[in-house]
């Protein structure tokens, strides 16, 4: 009985925890092996996720090694004790029981991994993660070996990989399962003594948690292979590789899956370095035997994975493949037809209706290199947008050279065999090697995804042809290159490696496929920008969602090469500006001298990926687009009349009034009616102070005939015509509280399908007329008031703007 009393003293005095500066009641046993040591440390809490600058969180922060260190004992570390903890656990409840606290070993030697890509708690959106790290210094003393990548549950997670470690530094793809993952990086080099002077073999180990949460609010980027009718469901190959692996539907799927989950990786760190977050896109999954590990496969464990869809065309292989033959014979431009076909196919799988979207990467199986013609059959590398399918196409031509688990990335980016001819394509002469194929092929196809993503060709990156050194991303190491005919890099640096433009980033942060749940997308629902030319040579712009970035383009520029980005840097701050003023002289100050006289175009985004372009900037600022306007009076006088011709001239007007100016907005609707003819209404309430406006009233059956607006007095201006429902849709104000007309939301297309009234208050009268066309906000900036309507007639209304002032 003594015996258990003075355990239990002692077992008390163990667990007492101490004042910082005190000194530590013990230190950790050198003898502990790594199984035991996660359980006899302590840790720390979880530091926050939402820090942007590159290092590991402390647990991994290594100090700096002395000279002697491969021979050096471990340095001792003091336990850190979480209270209210379970010992076994690695996340626990902190005392309030809500917040996860989570206790991590802290490293075991000098030269334990360094984790510099990601901090150690941060959340990640994607299940392969890219990171990046050091051994030691590498500034005091470089060292190469190997990296080892274990997950939790002894590897049930997925198995260990092995990754090179060059001049101490390198990349890793880490596999991470819904939740919280422990992941342990354990690195070995036969320049470094595990002995440690003691019969223990020391470990050079670090560990990180990492919370993967998947997304389910965005909508995905769904995976497809196409088929033809009749396709024996292979892919090019040489003899040697379908010795060793074979080229069937099966494993097509595996490769085109692991593409697919390095071009996630490499965005989502894309966007990391652009102070974006890790977001990045998301697959359509499903319960289905894992490849993303070769044990996974070969066992059949199941799991949730990307779902590859096998589309079948209705055109035979021969005929998918004359197309690409006719396009040789003739030189005329036929890959829109194979990107018509795939388009079709794919939108009958998928049963694609109006008003539905979906985002689709196409692998064409059955393409293939003839050698006769030296031309890829049945491939296209093209990608594009429409109302209800965003596609990106590419051959199959280059897949034998892809991983198809996350174990054979380091082999197929150092896989030095050459090209042959005889079998498989070298794409532009970039593919000299196998190493190099899978360049082209994994990231000629992201660059076809960045284009149903929206993104056009850049000066620079993926959009251009930068995808010629994607190992890079992936590897630390570079092999011998062909394209080049040069040796590879022993270390593969940030610099080295090929990039999303900013540009491209800046699409991405604010596009649907990429939203997060914290997020706001209350705002983004109207992607709509509106823009008004103003005195003194400025431009106002504005839009509900804000207004992310203007691309500025010179006459015969092809690339856009000057931007202004409203985009903050700090990824906790998402808030970007409803209304941005520009002048001309800032927007040419932007431009080198050479080009500071050129007509320029602006492309203005919103941040619900709206876009508008302005074609020539002086011509918007000019006269053409303002107004003149009779000033404001207490009264009118008997004499006075304020209606406009189809001149923007005033009619009536008596030389003693001085004139203000009025300014147009951007029109919606084409103008294009047989005998459409312009009108113009100068609001009676904008210029006299004692008319009050109470109520308008809107005529639109199919489309909008006309709007009156209906005054105090019972005098009424009639805008467009009395057609449509009879007797209109009447909207009254509450002018009790001094409610006025702001602007209006506009339905339309070629003409105006619907129109609705938004107030000052905030109210909002629906939509008269039909939902059809697209949506667009016409709202009075700040320091304006709706001046008056302006718009063109046919049949019907087929043009409309709105014009403010001061």
């Amino acid at each position: 009985m003594p015996f258990f009393k003075e355990l239990r003293r002692r077992s008390k005095a163990s667990f007492r925890t101490s004042d910082s500066s005190n000194e530590s009641h013990g230190t950790v046993p050198t003898t502990k092996s790594s199984s035991t040591l996660s359980s006899a440390l302590g840790g720390s809490t979880t530091p926050p996720s939402t820090q942007y600058t590159n290092g590991s969180s402390g647990n991994l922060a290594q100090a700096r090694p002395p000279a002697d260190a491969a021979s050096a004992p471990p340095i001792p570390q003091r336990p850190n004790v979480v209270p209210y903890s379970n010992r076994n656990s690695m996340i626990t409840l902190s005392p309030s029981g809500t917040t996860p606290t989570m206790r991590m070993p802290a490293p075991t030697s000098p030269y334990a991994p360094k984790i510099t890509s990601i901090l150690d708690g941060s959340v990640v959106y994607q299940k392969v993660l890219l990171i990046q790290g050091e051994i030691g210094d590498p500034n005091v003393k470089a060292i190469d070996g190997t990296l080892t990548l274990q997950h939790d549950k002894d590897g049930l997670s997925f198995p260990p990989t092995y990754w090179p470690v060059s001049e101490s530094y390198f990349k890793a793809l880490v596999y991470l399962s819904p939740g919280w993952n422990k992941i342990r990086f354990d690195f070995n080099s036969p320049k470094l003594s595990n002995s440690g002077g003691s019969a223990t073999p020391t470990m050079h180990s670090s560990f990180m948690m990492l919370n993967y949460l998947p997304l389910n609010s965005a909508p995905p980027l769904h995976l497809a292979i196409l088929v033809g009718s009749d396709s024996p469901g292979t892919y090019d190959a040489t003899p040697e590789r379908k010795e060793k692996e074979g080229n069937d539907l099966p494993l097509a799927v595996r490769k085109f899956r692991m593409a697919a989950h390095l071009w996630q990786a490499f965005t989502a760190e894309q966007m990391y370095r652009q102070k974006f977050g890790r977001r990045c896109f998301r697959f359509d999954e499903e319960w289905q035997p894992g490849t993303l590990s070769i044990r996974d496969w070969e066992a059949g464990h199941m799991k949730n994975e990307a779902k590859v869809h096998i589309v079948r065309s209705e055109r035979t292989v021969e005929e998918l493949r004359d197309l690409s033959r006719a396009q040789q014979n003739t030189g005329a431009d036929n890959k829109g037809d194979l990107y018509s076909i795939a388009a079709e196919a794919i939108k009958k799988y998928f049963n694609i209706r109006d008003g539905q979207k979906q985002y689709v990467a196409c692998l064409i199986l059955d393409s293939h290199w003839d050698r006769e013609s030296n031309t890829i059959l049945a491939h296209a590398a093209l990608g594009g947008c429409s109302d209800t399918l965003n596609l990106g196409i590419f051959g199959s031509h280059a897949v034998q050279s892809y991983p198809s688990c996350i174990e054979e990335v380091v082999p197929s980016f150092m896989d030095c065999t050459p090209t042959d001819l005889d079998y498989v394509a070298n794409d532009c002469g970039e593919s000299g090697s196998s190493w190099e194929a899978a360049n082209i092929g994994i990231g000629a196809h992201m660059h076809e995804v960045g284009h149903l993503f929206g993104c056009p060709h850049q000066e620079n990156g993926v959009m251009l042809r930068d995808y010629v050194t994607l190992n890079r991303t992936f590897m630390i190491k570079e092999c011998y290159s062909t394209r080049t005919q040069s040796q590879g890099m022993k270390v593969c640096r940030i610099e080295d490696e090929c990039s999303w433009h900013r540009l491209d980033t800046l699409r991405f942060r604010y596009h649907p496929c990429f939203r997060l749940p914290s997020d706001d997308t209350s705002a983004s629902q109207d992607d709509s920008i509106q823009y008004f030319a103003v005195d003194n040579g400025r431009l106002i712009c504005s839009a509900a969602s804000g207004i992310s970035f203007i691309e500025i383009f010179t006459e015969g520029d092809d690339l856009c090469r000057h931007y202004i980005d409203y985009t903050p840097n700090d990824p906790r701050n998402a808030a970007i500006p409803r209304q941005v003023t520009l002048t001309a002289s800032e927007i040419r100050g932007r431009l080198p001298e050479e080009l500071k006289k050129r007509k320029i175009r602006l492309d203005i985004f919103s941040g619900g990926s709206g876009r508008i372009v302005i074609e020539d900037l002086d011509e918007l600022l000019s006269k053409n687009n303002t107004i003149r306007l009779p000033p404001v009076r207490q009264a009118p006088r008997q004499d006075e009349g304020l209606t406009m011709n189809a001149f923007n001239g005033v009619v009536g007007l008596g030389k003693s009034f001085e004139t203000r100016l009025g300014f147009k907005s951007n029109k919606f609707g084409a103008s294009a009616m047989e005998g459409t003819k312009e009108q113009v209404v100068i609001l009676d309430s904008a210029t006299l102070q004692t008319k009050l406006l109470t109520s308008v009233k809107v005529y639109a059956g199919l489309a909008v005939d006309g709007i009156e607006f209906c005054y105090e007095d019972g005098k009424n201006q009639l805008f467009g015509a009395r057609g449509g429902k009879p007797g209109g849709d009447e909207f009254f104000l509450d002018t009790r509280r001094g409610e006025t007309v702001l602007g209006f939301y506009v339905r339309a297309g070629a003409w105006i399908d619907g129109i609705e009234i938004l107030t000052s208050t905030g109210r909002r009268s629906g939509i008269f007329g039909s939902p059809g066309g697209s949506g667009h906000t016409l709202m009075v900036p700040r320091g304006y008031y709706l001046a008056g309507v302006i718009g063109t007639f046919g049949s019907w209304m087929d043009g409309f703007q709105i014009i403010i002032t001061r």
